[in-house]
């Protein structure tokens, strides 16, 4: 009797569409042009790339702009056809795109270190990971140019999400941290300046203590005509003043202001900080790896983690964001 033939199963695998190829060094991140037969890159060849589907069936770049340092992350939102750029050199650089995606005008530059990007496009606000460990949120909608920072992690933020339904923000960073950081309550804010170079609130200057009025040590006048040693200046995380150290001897954390984890105070601010605002704004949780990229999935609630270590990990955030 012969052998009965037996069919072989069909095998479902992806179809490689379109090889898009170009670029001389890594391409950090690209995405894919809504309802355009288009892609985003940006390299560490320094270039920004549009590549646009040609009658040849090809992509061929309809934009090439060279950036003055390599480009780590973009962020785009298609609505506006806003591109948001973070560089090596700790630069946003936001540019406009062309209806027909062949030109792009320059918006903004802002400085910060920069390492992650993610865009709300409700609320119009710009989320930047610091290699310095701070989340600046960038009111760049057109409404107040002002900007909220985020302390919460011990090294450089490496990941960003925003979860929209919830109007929570997930960091991640070099630690191994998940922070999940809630946006829907009043924070302080601060003007774009300030944030750039880490001062909020804004810091006083002064030649001696805004408290005790000794001298601060370059105030050599002052040093001379009262004969006391020069002290250090220190600046209070709340009110921004000029102080000396034994009238910032307290720490506090000021979650409103962006401080979960305490800061030097004066000692008259620390007397004044409640309980309430006291209170934590967000939640942490360790990974246990370097993490580098994430991915959130909202329909489940699910968050993807990629590390140093080689390892992806699936975590359900259901306990946490809601």
């Amino acid at each position: 009797m012969a052998a009965e033939i037996q069919p072989k199963p069909l095998t479902r695998k992806p179809i490689l569409l379109q090889r898009v190829e170009g670029s001389q060094e890594v391409v950090n991140m690209a995405v894919i042009v809504p309802k355009e037969e288009g892609v985003i890159s940006v390299s560490e060849d320094r270039t920004v790339r549009v590549w646009l589907k040609r009658d040849s069936g090809q992509y061929w770049p309809s934009i090439y702009q060279v950036m003055p340092s390599p480009c780590s992350c973009m962020s785009f939102n298609p609505e506006t056809r806003r591109l948001s750029i973070g560089l090596d050199n700790g630069t946003i650089s936001e540019f406009i795109l062309s209806e027909d995606y062949n030109k792009m005008t320059p918006v903004k530059n802002y400085q910060g270190g920069v390492t992650a990007l993610c865009w709300d496009p409700v609320q119009r606000v710009l989320f930047s990971g610091s290699s310095d460990h701070s989340v600046i949120m960038w009111d760049i909608g057109g409404r107040k140019g002002t900007a909220i920072e985020l302390q919460g992690h011990n090294d450089k933020v490496q990941a960003l999400s925003y979860v929209q339904h919830t109007r929570q923000l997930i960091s991640c960073g070099g630690d191994g941290g998940i922070v999940v950081w809630n946006m829907d309550v009043e924070r302080q804010e601060c003007d774009l300046l300030c944030a750039l170079f880490r001062k909020t609130p804004e810091w006083l200057d002064s030649d001696s203590c805004q408290k005790c009025d000794q001298p601060f040590f370059w105030n050599f006048k002052q040093m001379w005509d009262s004969k006391k040693i020069g002290l250090r200046q220190h600046h209070c995380r709340k009110c921004g003043k000029a102080v000396c150290g034994k009238c910032s001897s307290k720490r506090s954390s000021i979650p409103l202001m962006g401080f979960e984890f305490e800061v030097r105070v004066c000692d008259s601010c620390h007397e004044a900080i409640t309980d309430e605002e006291r209170a934590p704004t967000a939640t942490f949780h360790d990974s246990k790896h370097n993490i580098v990229h994430v991915h959130f999935d909202a329909t489940r609630g699910w968050l993807l983690t990629s590390g140093t270590d080689k390892v992806i990990k699936l975590w359900d955030m259901t306990p946490v964001v809601s």
